[in-house]
């Protein structure tokens, strides 16, 4: 392996993993000052009884001067500006974010109006990377979904409704100052948020792997992701209270977190970003369709490092019956075969395709006459920097079109690639 000339690696979120690890914040808060809290979740968060499991263990310790339960799946600058007026009007000097990427990106959003001004700030001067220059209020991270590695990753993405695009925050005071990893807080995610989530993870990991800021530091962390995803996520479906396949999961997608916080992503995000931007898919949604086309597409620059990932991802079995110059190929029908697996033991949920992907009123999520608009999206956001392959607008259709259809991109190789 060609090791990178030059590359930088930051993971300084400590992370509390186990069984009993939510009974450890009260400590952490008070070992940061940090008394007053303000917690942020959702309604389904709440309805599941996992809000009240951590309020009921901060109450006889802490202060809580206030508790958001309805934070939306596409939070937006609306919400977070509301909840940073009363975070300051309730005197609060630290967040808890419990709940999945939406939440736990809010909350950061929330800390950078809270941090830099009185509350009412506007929070796209802060958009971009670099642009926080001191730390923030204090925030521990609970996600509630083992998907997006928010918990450990210096970004926050924030919808602005009004211009239908998704705000990018990057800074390594976004980073929090704890991760809690307990299984009791994924227990109740239904099967197809459990599949779409981990696929998420594994996008992470697999681009992160493959990106054009890959090292080897981000590699160890993202092929283990890949290896705790693909022998536990199947398990966990069958078993929905299987804890330690729950804590595995949670555990990937804190490694796939850790791996491209530091080595970044590529076309799969880009895609998906500009599909969530457009039509509102759920991101994990977009990232299990795309992933295998966004491989797929850059194979011909990154068939050595993504064959790599054969053996984390399929086993020894088939690592073993694969000849080396298919082992990328086979990578990819993998993530095709995982697809459709998580479809059949999700009911038929857990979409293989966009054309299959409907909302609660039967109408298609993703209709064809906005794909070109989904290709412009792309165009200009940002992760496409890290691609190992060039892309224009017409290669950005050409995803939407297969991943649409359900179409695979490559034929089996006959020859080595």
């Amino acid at each position: 392996m060609d090791l990178p000339s030059y590359y930088e690696f930051l993971n300084p979120v400590p992370v509390i993993a186990g069984t009993a690890a939510i009974e450890t914040i009260p400590a952490l808060l008070i070992r940061l000052d940090a008394r007053r809290v303000m917690v942020l979740s959702d309604t389904g968060v709440n309805r599941a009884g996992l809000l009240g499991m951590v309020t009921g263990l901060l109450k006889d310790q802490l202060e809580i001067g206030a508790v958001v339960d309805d934070i939306p799946p596409d939070s937006d600058l609306k919400m977070v500006g509301t909840l940073a007026l009363a975070y300051q009007q309730a005197g609060c000097q630290a967040l808890i974010a419990v709940g999945g990427g939406s939440v736990l990106d809010t909350a950061k959003a929330v800390n950078i109006l809270v941090s830099e001004g009185n509350g009412d700030a506007d929070l796209r001067q802060f958009c971009g990377h670099g642009k926080l220059q001191r730390p923030l209020k204090p925030m521990i991270a609970i996600p509630t979904t083992a998907g997006t590695g928010s918990e450990v990753t210096p970004i926050a993405v924030v919808k602005d409704h009004a211009a239908q695009r998704k705000l990018a925050f990057s800074s390594q005071f976004l980073l929090p100052d704890a991760a809690i990893l307990d299984p009791r807080m994924t227990l109740t995610l239904p099967g197809h948020i459990t599949a779409a989530t981990a696929m998420d993870a594994l996008a992470h990991a697999m681009e992160a792997y493959t990106c054009l800021g890959k090292n080897p530091l981000s590699d160890t962390h993202a092929s283990t992701a890949v290896r705790l995803i693909s022998e536990n996520l199947l398990r966990v479906l069958r078993e929905p209270d299987h804890k330690p396949g729950r804590l595995a999961l949670a555990m990937a997608a804190t490694l796939a977190g850790t791996a491209f916080a530091n080595s970044m992503v590529g076309n799969v995000h880009t895609i998906g970003h500009a599909v969530g931007a457009v039509c509102g898919v759920p991101h994990g949604i977009c990232m299990a369709i795309l992933l295998p086309y966004g491989l797929a597409y850059n194979l011909p620059k990154t068939a050595e490092a993504l064959g790599e990932l054969l053996l984390p991802l399929a086993g020894a079995e088939v690592y073993a019956a694969t000849p080396a110059y298919a082992h990328a190929y086979k990578v990819i029908e993998s993530v095709h075969r995982l697809n459709q697996a998580l479809h059949e033991a999700t009911g038929g949920r857990h979409p293989r395709c966009f054309g299959e992907l409907t909302k609660s009123d039967g109408t298609t999520w993703v209709p064809q006459t906005l794909v070109d608009e989904i290709a412009d999206a792309a165009m200009s956001d940002a992760s496409q920097i890290f691609n190992p392959e060039a892309m224009d607008r017409d290669d950005m259709l050409k995803i939407l079109s297969a991943a649409w259809e359900g179409r695979a991109l490559l034929q089996p190789p006959l020859m080595p690639l």
